[in-house]
């Protein structure tokens, strides 16, 4: 004769079969396998009532309270394997008739913009535009430019150096020395291109991007100069922008030049970005020294140039009030999708 203890049990293993089986995601699932064979579940609590029977019943009991458990057990794993499949199933599960996920349209990165647009300024003015190697030599990069060995651009705290004569090139100037020795004059290009240096902060990148450009042809002066540089600065930025050149010095040209404009900010007045000055430097220029033309076998009596370089990311910045370069590199995408 079947105790009561042995049709609890059976009933017990019912009920846990038709939970499992009921469970519509593992988390209901795991609640349900502890409600039934959890340590203080109802097959723990059924087994301490095996004391309780006369010792003659026990044996049944037990073997069918360890049966029970035993299929509840395999229940739960089926149902297990069940919802796994399921959830595998909606995953992979495509309705066709849910209307599509909108791609967002990319566009040029603001530094490419910036590169393209001043490319074509000076493409409009009668420049071609030439790339070169990012890895330069020694001599292309310092000794043909007219840099002593001594010049502190030289130093490996300025320059990242590859080898000790390769090295990562700080300046796109290296392909004017490349370009005159396969080009006879006239000669007009641009350069834009990644360039190197050991150099960090909110203005300044170790890596960034620089158009060179150069013009060697007969009879050109350092008024020509200035109207190149006047109209790309009236073209990139506004038509009213007010521009300097102030003396400097550099290796590859004599005279040399930095070029200012009047500040974006404050039109001139005086402004915390330019320090109250209200002018901004925006790029280096100068005619070309005749002691490069001795590299490239020019006649510096025949022919006369200039040649000027400028940082992409600074025109970007000076154009779009930007105060940090650091912004133009984080791929960040609420800032990018701006431009």
């Amino acid at each position: 004769m079947c105790s009561p203890l042995i049709k609890k049990i059976k009933e017990t293993e019912i009920k846990a079969a038709e939970s499992f089986k009921s469970a519509s995601s593992p988390e209901e699932l795991e609640a349900t396998r502890i409600t039934f064979l959890g340590s203080k579940g109802l097959f723990a609590e059924l087994m301490k009532n095996l004391g309780s029977l006369r010792k003659e019943e026990r044996p049944a009991a037990g073997s069918a309270a360890n049966a029970a458990r035993q299929i509840t057990a395999e229940a739960h794993q089926l149902a297990k394997e069940r919802l796994a499949k399921f959830v595998t199933n909606r995953n992979n599960w495509l309705d066709v008739t849910l209307p599509g996920r909108q791609l967002r349209r990319g566009h040029s990165h603001i530094i490419s913009r910036t590169a393209t647009e001043i490319c074509s300024i000076f493409g409009n003015l009668g420049f071609s535009i030439v790339v070169g190697p990012e890895v330069e030599t020694n001599y292309y990069n310092f000794e043909a430019l007219n840099f002593p060995p001594d010049h502190p651009a030289r130093d490996m705290q300025d320059t990242l150096f590859v080898s000790t004569d390769l090295l990562l090139r700080t300046h796109t100037s290296s392909m004017q020395v490349r370009t005159m020795e396969k080009n006879p004059p006239p000669v007009w290009v641009v350069v834009p291109g990644k360039t190197y240096r050991r150099d960090s902060d909110i203005s300044h990148s170790p890596m960034f991007h620089q158009v060179e450009g150069l013009a060697v042809d007969k009879g050109l002066t350092f008024s020509d100069l200035k109207g190149v540089l006047t109209a790309f600065v009236t073209t990139i930025f506004t038509p009213d922008t007010k521009i300097r050149l102030r003396p400097s010095f550099f290796p590859f040209t004599e005279p040399s030049a930095e070029v200012d404009i009047a500040c974006v900010l404050c039109g001139g007045h005086g402004c915390r970005l330019c320090k109250g000055t209200g002018w901004l430097e925006i790029l280096g220029s100068g005619m070309v020294d005749p002691a490069v033309y001795g590299f490239v076998n020019y006649d510096p009596d025949q022919v006369s140039g200039f040649a000027f370089g400028l940082g992409i990311e600074r025109i970007a910045m000076l154009k779009y009030g930007l105060d940090n370069i650091r912004m133009l590199f984080e791929s960040d995408l609420r800032f990018l999708t701006q431009f």
